[in-house]
């Protein structure tokens, strides 16, 4: 766990014991799901750690969002990694396949996330509504998943994308948004502030 306190510690978001706690509690879950229902590919305890770590690093300079959007959760990267440690943020996590649902909803209740609302739809077919941050990793190119944000885009809203390498190739065009990516080994954390101009 010593990567993300150090994450931690380097964001807004405090140390507690709690989100800690929680953040292994996570991991124990994820482990013994895994082994059963073959959630992600992260098969080590070490190996999930990490994928924490990378969902957790923008909070290094995100600003603080009363409502976050995250599409294709997945096992829970990034949305409910965030969830855990912005428990004063109402999350939404859309994940369609069902077993992954379940396991977020199983995780929900288990670690008393009152702040999760799990969505087991695809993100066409969620209730429109703006949020301040939409988040997406590994799910669809940049442009198909600004498309399927356009919905949810408030005033203010922000968009973060946990890209690889290409989304040097994906960005053309989107100056006008007020983008900024932000590389941290092979992660690249495409940062879209003014998503409304998009």
């Amino acid at each position: 766990m010593r990567e993300i306190y150090e994450v931690l510690e380097r964001s807004e978001v405090a140390t507690d014991p709690e989100c800690v706690e929680k953040l292994k509690r996570f991991v124990q879950e994820l482990l013994a799901w895994n082994r059963v229902h073959n959630l992600t590919g992260a098969r080590s305890k070490e190996a999930i750690e990490e994928q924490i770590a990378d969902s957790l690093r923008p909070l290094g300079f995100l600003s603080p969002v009363d409502t976050l959007l995250d599409i294709g959760t997945g096992a829970g990267f990034p949305g409910m990694v965030l969830a855990i440690a912005l428990h004063r943020t109402e999350c939404t996590l859309c994940e369609p396949l069902k077993k992954r649902a379940a396991f977020l909803r199983h995780v929900t209740r288990r670690l008393d996330l009152e702040n999760v609302k799990v969505e087991a739809v695809r993100v066409e077919q969620l209730d429109v509504k703006p949020y301040d941050l939409i988040t997406s990793r590994a799910v669809a190119d940049t442009s198909s998943l600004i498309e399927w944000s356009r919905p949810f885009i408030g005033e203010n809203t922000e968009l973060l994308f946990y890209k690889g390498e290409q989304v040097y190739k994906e960005v053309d065009g989107l100056d006008r948004c007020n983008i900024e990516i932000v590389s941290h080994k092979k992660r690249n954390y495409l940062w879209i502030k003014e998503a409304i101009k998009c």
